[in-house]
This record gives C-alpha cells, structure tokens and sequence, in this order.
C-alpha cells in the first residue's frame, strides 16, 4: 500500500486536484467531502498533489498571454500587444489595483487554505505515522512557498496560521509585518526540513526534500537582506513601512543570507552541484541541465509528463508557433560576453559588430535565438538556420520571411533557453521529459557569492570561488576573475552573471527591484537588432523596439482592489 500511495503522489504532481476550482468541489463521479477524503488514502494523497499543481505558476512564459515576468521587465518584448494585460502595464507604467491580474494573490492564498485543510485531518489519514510525518513536512514546505510568492509581490501579507476560514467567517484581513512573514517562511522551512531527506530517488523523485526548504530558506532571506527592504522604501505612510519592508537596514542580514546559503552547499555533502560537461563543447552542461528530467542541480521543480510546451512558446513561427510569448531584447543579448569572459565593450574583449555572435559566452547561443541560428525543424528532420533577416540582396524585391525582424518578432531575437535542441514544436508530437526548473543550485551560489560579497569589505576566496564556479561550468576560458576587485567590481559581476545564468526563469523581474536598479534599467529606452543581407553582405542595425516607463511604486505589485475593498483593515501598497 505505501509503494502505491507513492506512486499516486509521484504521478499526481501534474494532476488538478478534486477541488480545483474550489474546496472539494463537485467530481464527475460524486460529491466528495473532508470527511470522505480524508477517510481514503488515496485521495489524500491525491488532495496534496493538488496543491503541487500550482507551484511554478509565477514563472510560467505565458502567465500573461503573450509573456510572463520576461515581458514585465527588461527581458523581452511581449506578443499580442493589442490587449491590456499585465505585462503591458509593467512596459507602460500604467499598473494599477483595478486591472492587474491578481493570480498571485488568489492562487497562493487558495493553496494555503488547502495546506490546512490538509494538517487539520492529517492525524486522521489512513496511512502510517512515518507517512504522516511527511505529508505534514511536505505540506508546511508548500504553504512556505505560496506564502514567499505572495511576499515577493505584495511584501508583508495576512498570515492565516493553521486555521481554516469559511466563507460565513470573518476572516482576518490586517497584513503582517514584512519581518513577521520573513520569521514565520523561515521558521516553517526549519521545520519542514527537519523531517525530510536531502534528495529523493526512484519513484519518490520530484517530492519536497530538505534541499527545497533550505533552498527557499536562501532566497528568502537574500531578498530580506536587499536594499529594497532594508530602510529604503521611499514609503511616506507611516502604518506602511513594515509591512513593506524593514524600516531600518541591517546589514547583519546579509550574514544570516550567507549562513541560510552555507547551510545548503556544505550540509548537502556534494549530493547537490553544478552539472557540468565542458567535453562535448564547451558550456554543454548548461545546455544539458535543462532537459534532464533527473539532475544534481535542480532543487525544485515543476514536475510535468513529456512535453514540449517550451518549443511551442518559444520558437519562430515556422517551427510551428502560433500562439507565441515574448522575445529578448538586445539588452539581455549584450549582456552576454564573450567566451573569454570579458564583456563586449571592455578592451581587447575581441568583439566584433560586424560578427556580432563570434565566440561570445556559449550560454547565449542557449539562452537566445538570433539570426542564422540552427534549431530543429521536421520538414528536412535536421536543424536548420532561422533567417530573420531582412534581404536586400535585390533592392527592387525586398522580402523577409516570415521568422523575420518586424514579421516573426519585433526585436530580431527569440528566446531558446530550455528548449530541446531535437524536438520541433509541430504536429508531430516529439516530446521532452524536461521539467521546469523553480530552484536550482546555480541560484544558490550565485545568492551564497551576494550575500558574502555584502557582508565583506572586498571579496574573498570564498565569493571568488562561487562566481567562477558558474563561469567555469558556462564554458568560458579562461573562467577565473581578475584579481584585487573591489566589492562594487564584484557585485557588478554577480549581477551580472545572476541576469546570463538565471535569466528567463523569473528572477529579473525581482532582482532589480530587490537592487533598487529597476527605475534606471526598466525606465530607457530598449533596443533590438535589424538584421540585414545584402548584396555585400550583412549589417546589424540597432532599432529602437520600446521606450519603457517605469514608475516607483512599480517596485510593489498593487494588492487587487477587489480585496482591498472587503476591509478597510487590509492596506494598499503605496501609490496605488
């Protein structure tokens, strides 16, 4: 019976639950009740892989339509622009409580509800203590994680507990203090991991182990200790400072930072690091990671059956996208260096404009699709180049394809991270088993590096160690940094390598808004590239894609009005 149950939970990571759209909804086969989950195994087991379902949801490349959080910041360019959406109020600098989504705040607090529905019958389920005790971990770990999705967005929010609310209840609305919500994560993490093994194998694969929990832990208080909370909120409403962040800086939280990162990389034991394999070419491990269903590096994750959603999102529209999200920026695009790991406009970097892709960093032929890249297509069963130029080869026939600048995109680029190199998004159902990644190792060198880098006056082995780690599995030669940087010389590095390494899987949006940078890189003008072939051969012009705008209360998601609106107790953030 315990091999089953595990095997329901494994498969059920990417099931509904019987209540998704609400508690314990109607089922096409009978009404279902707690007492008659809760009574069944099965459908307990089945009731947790509910709340499963929704993690990843932030981060999703069509969470918006035509993007996710890529769309939101100085990422990408986002598509079908002739709806007001989320992404084009972030763009516009038109958020506001009436009109943003509120999936944040309604899908977490949903989840949360269902966590302790879950605790409240737990002692009840008909399975072992030793299951119990995981079950138990595993659901404090989800409401932890739902919890920190709200935190990201709105700062502090209302802590349910352990109660279970209905809807003849008054449900208490006053938000907690930001430092109340960081302690309660943090504490909840703890706990979790205390009753959880490092990693899960076999049939167990794709649960909550103790590295998701410290993992979450790291990012947690990362955040907690970043400029954006620490002391400078710009908040003038007194009764709103703490819930929005801490109202004085600490920089002992960059140390607490450090120590949640430390306990991750040497409690592990080596059972988590970097996949690397600088053999096959260099930075194929960066490639590889990404569709490895299993690997050393993922220590959350979205669990999914085979799929190639990616590709059909991501690719140009001849390698059969209809309905596609958003497309890089040449921002993102000159952020990555060159393979000799200095950037495009340091001297003697060897870059050159009129070759603009020659031996740059190997993650961005990962990351970015240009002009002339080669991606799988089934009509030849081969890669082949995506021309997105324009061709002036003859000036009395201009024609452009229809992957093509101003056609197939408005930047001159697409986004290819993630995506199988030999699986085409058509009709003929070639598929991954790739799972999409919510907390990687990567992550937490990178969270590890900042934190010591803050803490320290100049940076140390330690720090340096961490960042070449990242560079030296990214391919590039030589990977190792210069010596004697300074503290600033380093965070501009880190940053820089956390915008390459992480970029597409939702931490821009947040890292420059946690920085305070976000009213200088969001409020500019952004660029793409005008590829161009003629007759002597090709240029790259530079073309002006979006003037974006950014607003400072733009640093906080508005709490949705129709929530506001049920009490005068809970708080809109400022200047909404």
């Amino acid at each position: 019976m315990i091999r089953f149950l595990f095997c329901v939970m494994s498969a059920g990571l990417v099931l509904a639950s019987c209540n998704k759209q609400g508690f314990l909804d109607q089922t096409q086969s009978t009404d279902l009740n707690e007492q008659v989950v809760f009574a069944d195994s099965a459908y307990t087991i089945q009731f947790l892989s509910g709340i499963y379902a929704d993690i990843g949801f932030a981060t999703w490349p069509k969470r918006f339509g035509g993007g996710g959080l890529d769309a939101c910041t100085d990422e990408a360019e986002g598509s079908g622009l002739g709806s007001i959406n989320t992404f084009i109020q972030f763009a516009t600098g038109t958020v506001n409580a009436n009109m943003i989504t509120k999936d944040a705040w309604t899908t977490a607090y949903t989840n949360i509800r269902r966590v302790n529905i879950l605790l409240k019958n737990l002692p009840h389920a008909r399975f072992g203590d030793d299951i119990k005790v995981r079950v138990k971990a595993e659901a404090r770990f989800l409401r932890a994680y739902y919890y920190f999705i709200l935190l990201e967005h709105y700062g502090g929010i209302p802590l349910m507990g352990d109660s279970v609310y209905h809807k003849e209840d008054i449900v208490p609305s006053a938000r907690n203090t930001f430092d109340e919500c960081v302690e309660y994560m943090v504490a909840e993490c703890d706990a979790a991991a205390d009753d959880l093994p490092w990693m899960h194998v076999g049939e167990n694969y794709g649960r909550i182990s103790k590295a998701a929990c410290y993992g979450l832990k790291s990012r947690l208080l990362l955040y907690a200790a970043s400029p954006l909370f620490n002391g400078e909120s710009g908040v003038g409403d007194e009764r709103l400072r703490a819930l929005v962040g801490y109202p004085a800086s600490d920089p002992s939280r960059w140390e607490r930072a450090e120590q949640a990162a430390a306990q991750l990389i040497e409690g592990a034991g080596g059972q988590y690091r970097l996949h690397v394999d600088n053999t096959t070419e260099p930075g194929y491990g960066f490639y590889q990671v990404f569709q490895l269903r299993k690997n050393s590096e993922y220590l959350l994750a979205r669990m999914q059956g085979s799929n190639s959603d990616l590709e059909g999102i991501w690719n140009p529209p001849t390698f059969g996208v209809s309905d596609p999200g958003a497309r890089p920026y040449l921002e993102i695009v000159n952020a990555f260096g060159m393979k000799n790991g200095m950037s495009i406009d340091e001297p003697g970097s060897g870059y050159d404009p009129e070759q603009p892709y020659k031996d740059r960093d190997p993650r961005l032929a990962n990351t970015i699709t240009r002009d002339q890249s080669l991606v799988f297509h089934r009509d030849g069963l081969a890669r082949r180049p995506v021309n997105i130029y324009i061709d002036k080869t003859d000036p009395n026939n201009v024609t452009s394809g229809q992957d093509a600048i101003y056609k197939g995109t408005p930047t001159g680029y697409y986004t290819y991270k993630m995506l199988h190199r030999d699986v085409a998004a058509d009709w003929f159902n070639t598929y991954t088993p790739r799972c999409l990644p919510i907390i990687r190792y990567a992550e937490i060198l990178l969270n590890y590096a900042e934190a010591r880098n803050e803490r320290l006056a100049a940076p140390d082995e330690e720090v340096y160690r961490a960042v070449e780690a990242i560079r030296e599995r990214a391919g590039l030669s030589p990977y190792q940094l210069r010596t004697g940087l300074s503290q600033a010389e380093m965070r501009d590095i880190i940053r820089n390598e956390r915008r390459k390494e992480l970029a597409f899987e939702g931490h821009r949006f947040f890292d420059v808004r946690r920085w305070k940078i976000a009213e200088e890189v969001e409020n500019s003008q952004l660029h793409g590239t005008e590829p161009v072939r003629t007759a002597s051969g090709k240029v790259f012009n530079t073309i002006n894609v979006r003037k974006r705008v950014f607003d400072q209360r733009m640093y906080r998601w508005p709490i949705p009005q129709s929530e506001v609106a049920k009490s005068t107790d809970l708080l809109q953030n400022p200047g909404y």
